[in-house]
């Protein structure tokens, strides 16, 4: 048989794809990046101050020049590239993202096959307990999520451009996290107030975002299950963020009733979620369709499920937005 050399590369690219995130991971880990900013440019530098071994970490640094992380080289000293900035220990950069996807999610990802042959999270097997659970007993753990999510969390912006909040005197973020996204929206609209929903050890750091962006006297948080109700009612807008997809089916039919009761007339809900595409596309809302799955049984779906779902809960989709990343707004109405 006759090798394919362009097959082959493209599939030994895909094999080895862990091994460049845990050589991105131990980076971030032994916070080159930061050094590199303080001026310990060169590789014995760096050594000396990770207490790591010269001709491994030289070897380590080669490969992260080649992979986009660092520039430069010896002898002249090491540069962190746009990507190594992003790496750096400072608020908004996807540090905690790495340590996440190379600690606890590269971890469940060794169950895989456990998941794919079952259909439950891989993560319950490893750790022995849900990934709520996880998080909501290990303080540590649940920072680096919820700063993690903030760091991944840039395309926020975007939301108040493509729906109009000027009018809204209420916005309720339902499994809201660190309320980044409610502090965006609530700096687009300066007359309303918010409120936040969210289990209580996560209340904690919304508090400290939120005081530090839009002020504690706009905002008031809740601390509770949010299957458990009641959720606050008559907002003009509801947020559900990368919450839907957490969850199975039963589970966003309950949820989507809790805040059905709860909607006016002229309320909207909007949903944020990667959508799932069946024309070969969208690589990034398959890939975490597959992680969802994997971590915590939950899924990404397709326009055509979202439609029904909605439908089944007396909801209807108005317009749906692009936002970056593969990630969309959609935005519901109550059916008339």
């Amino acid at each position: 048989m006759t090798t394919d050399p362009s097959a082959a590369r493209a599939a030994v690219d895909l094999l080895t794809g862990a091994w460049r995130a845990q050589a991105v991971h131990v980076a971030t880990r032994l916070g080159l990046p930061d050094l590199i900013a303080a001026g310990r440019t060169t590789g014995a530098a760096l050594a000396e101050a990770t207490g790591t071994d010269t001709d491994a970490l030289h070897r380590l640094l080669r490969l992260l020049v080649i992979l986009g992380v660092l520039e430069g080289g010896e002898p002249d000293g090491y540069r962190n590239s746009a990507v190594g900035d992003l790496l750096r220990d400072r608020p908004g950069s996807l540090r905690d993202l790495s340590l996440l996807y190379g600690e606890e999610f590269y971890r469940a990802w060794s169950g895989a096959e456990h998941a794919l042959r079952t259909g439950r999270p891989a993560f319950e097997q490893e750790y022995g307990q849900s990934l709520i659970a996880y998080l909501g007993g290990n303080q540590e753990a649940a920072g680096r999520f919820q700063r993690a999510m903030q760091g991944s969390n840039f395309f926020f912006e975007r939301v108040p451009e493509v729906f109009d909040f000027a009018g809204c005197r209420l916005v309720v973020d339902i499994g809201g996290g660190s309320g980044q996204l409610l502090s965006t929206v609530l700096a687009a609209a300066p007359d309303a107030h918010g409120v936040l929903v969210d289990l209580p050890h996560v209340l904690p750091i919304a508090r400290a975002h939120l005081a530090a962006t839009v002020g504690e006297d706009r905002v008031r948080l809740v601390g509770q299950d949010m299957f458990e109700g009641p959720l606050p009612e008559g907002a003009d807008a509801y947020l559900l963020s990368r919450v839907l997809g957490d969850w199975d089916e039963p589970a966003c039919l309950r949820l989507l009733a809790e805040v059905r009761a709860v909607m006016r007339a002229d309320s909207r809900l909007l949903v944020l979620e990667r959508v799932v595409r069946e024309d070969g596309t969208g690589p990034l809302a398959a890939l975490w369709d597959v992680h969802l799955l994997v971590v915590n049984g939950g899924r990404q779906r397709t326009l055509d499920e979202y439609h029904t779902l909605f439908g089944r809960s007396g909801l209807a989709v108005e317009r749906i937005e692009e936002l970056p990343m593969e990630n969309s707004v959609l935005v519901v109405a109550p059916e008339r």
